[in-house]
């Protein structure tokens, strides 16, 4: 057997003794009553998590760029008789950010939202990457910033939507990948920072491949031969790792393995990982 083989094998014993004697540290009534800020909550992952957290008892503020989308969300919340949730006004996230500061009410800030993205190869755009860094990476340290104190003296969370791209640099994705390397190297650096201080805020980095939402779907229909892993599932591992205070969160689980491969074989890697992209030279 080759050693790529052997270690795999290896790595499957391993994950299979741990799953047996595993017990899930999750304890779904810890939310309830937890104050929640969920921004890009008007579809796809963070609608759903809105939807997970409204059902385990937590008080939610959402925010979205589509003021519209978030009136017939919160018609949901109303037929769903989740009577206690509010729903963000459509002027953003600092906005709502301010409101429950003022009140000292937040114990998860969950940063979700993301521009517009490219699934392309790169075409030069550095306006684009620019606009791009700032709404996926500087308005997060901003919002985590402002909240910082608050959460500190709640003992509360900051929860950061990743992905594998911010892990391993793939095709079609340089200015996003870009914006994911950012969150990684600074919320992982906090994360010491607030451990040497001894300051109780705890941060989980969310690790995702790619999940069935809409706009995941749209950008990489044709380009990629990958499955798609279900929205609600995603929403739900982030919701949990971020209640367990975990450092991070891989979903799919088997993420992390992909990772840890990655680092080990990482020239051999390269070459396997462009198999699964669809690309012909013009």
């Amino acid at each position: 057997m080759k050693p790529v083989g052997k270690l795999l094998c290896a790595t499957g014993i391993v994950a299979g003794v741990l799953a047996f004697f595993w017990k899930d540290p999750f304890k779904p009534e810890s939310l309830s009553g937890a104050r929640v800020l969920l921004t890009g909550a008007s579809a796809g992952i963070g609608e759903q998590m809105a939807y997970h957290y409204a059902r385990f008892g937590a008080e939610i503020v959402l925010t979205a760029r589509r003021e519209a989308v978030l009136q017939d969300l919160q018609g949901k919340f109303f037929t769903m008789k989740w009577h206690k949730r509010r729903v963000g006004d459509g002027d953003g996230p600092f906005v709502s950010l301010l409101f429950l500061l003022s009140t000292g009410g937040l114990d998860y800030l969950v940063l979700n939202h993301i521009g517009v993205t490219r699934f392309q190869m790169w075409a030069g755009d550095v306006e684009y990457t620019r606009w791009l860094m700032q709404v996926n990476f500087f308005s997060y340290v901003a919002l985590a910033t402002a909240a910082l104190p608050t959460l500190e003296k709640n003992t509360g969370s900051l929860v950061v939507v990743s992905s594998l791209t911010g892990k391993i640099p793939t095709p079609f994705t340089t200015s996003y990948s870009a914006t994911k390397f950012a969150l990684d190297g600074f919320f992982s650096s906090l994360r010491h920072e607030l451990i040497m201080q001894k300051r109780n805020v705890s941060i989980t980095l969310c690790i995702l491949g790619l999940i069935d939402t809409d706009s995941a779907l749209e950008n990489t229909r044709g380009k990629v031969h990958l499955t798609a892993s279900p929205a609600p599932e995603a929403a739900l591992a982030i919701i949990r790792g971020g209640a367990t205070r975990v450092p991070e969160i891989f979903y799919p689980w088997w993420l992390q393995h992909v990772c840890y491969l990655w680092a080990l074989f990482h020239n051999d890697g390269d070459e396997v990982l462009r198999s699964y992209y669809n690309y012909s030279s013009p």
